[in-house]
């Protein structure tokens, strides 16, 4: 941010506009800093959007905009999205960390294979104490704990789920049984077998569990996709910035998953439907 600062040398008007969002005290404190040290090429634009996205955030500040827009800084949902640009000394003042203090430093090879040289150069240099790993791999370790942790609670909240539908699908399966127990006996009587009265009422359940799925997996879709928020990583204590995305992948996994529990909870009712006694069904008509 500070480099297009002073780049006045050509005679045009430069102005950036950064987009903070409403629920992200830390990068507004930053930029506010940012601008009031460049007021003259600095406005800072507040995303009141629910849900947060990209495309939002963009359209808040294009009314503040005068002229011709010539870029948009974007990470395209990478790890940069999660950091905030700007002078060194500007940002180790507003989190208030020494000056010639750093955490990481990224640098551009020039092919990937020269990794190993320059990991050796470092590596073998007794004045650091360095580690030296690709930038996936950086990212990939710093996120471990935050990532596992998620990973561990969407699984346990979804296990509990589980259960629960599994018992509503028991209870309105037993229901049906017992509502149509005339029918069932009825059916056994003029010499249907059990396999075709088990398979009736397993693909009602099934067909009830996928219309469940396919509307929840709906329901997602439209309200999580491209929705961004951002956390705490208690690995690094600093701020991860991510955005949602449902994929075509994780629908068809939420209806395998609905379909499961609809065979959790029509097996059985429908064992219980073949097996009660003709006679018994036949002096309800």
């Amino acid at each position: 941010m500070t480099v297009l600062a002073p780049d006045r040398q050509s005679g045009d008007e430069v102005v950036e506009h950064e987009v903070v969002q409403h629920d992200d005290p830390g990068t507004a404190a930053v930029a506010e800093r940012w601008a009031r040290r460049h007021p003259d090429v600095g406005r800072i634009v507040t995303d009141w959007n629910w849900p947060k996205n990209k495309p939002k955030a963009l359209n808040t500040a294009l009314p503040h905009c005068r002229g011709e827009i010539v870029g948009v800084f974007d990470a395209g949902g990478s790890s940069f999205d999660s950091e905030v640009w700007g002078d060194s000394h500007l940002l180790t003042a507003a989190y208030d960390r020494p000056d010639t203090f750093f955490q990481s430093a990224t640098v551009h090879l020039t092919s990937p294979d020269a990794l190993n040289g320059l990991k050796d150069a470092l590596t073998t240099d007794p004045r650091l104490n360095v580690d030296v790993m690709r930038e996936i791999d950086y990212y990939s370790k710093q996120s471990r704990t935050m990532t596992t942790m998620i990973t561990v609670l969407g699984r346990f909240v979804a296990f509990i789920m589980a259960i629960g539908a599994v018992f509503g699908a028991l209870n309105t399966m037993y229901s049906a049984v017992a509502a149509r127990g005339r029918e069932i006996a009825t059916l056994r009587a003029l010499g249907f077998q059990a396999g075709p009265v088990l398979v009736s009422v397993m693909a009602e359940s099934l067909l009830l569990a996928l219309l469940g799925g396919s509307i929840g997996g709906g329901v997602a879709y439209l309200v999580a996709n491209g929705y961004q928020t951002a956390t705490m990583n208690f690995q690094t204590f600093s701020q991860v910035a991510f955005q949602l995305a449902v994929t075509p992948r994780l629908l068809v996994g939420g209806v395998a998953y609905a379909l499961a529990m609809g065979i959790c909870g029509g097996i059985f009712p429908a064992v219980r439907a073949v097996r009660a006694p003709i006679a018994m069904g036949l002096r309800e008509v």
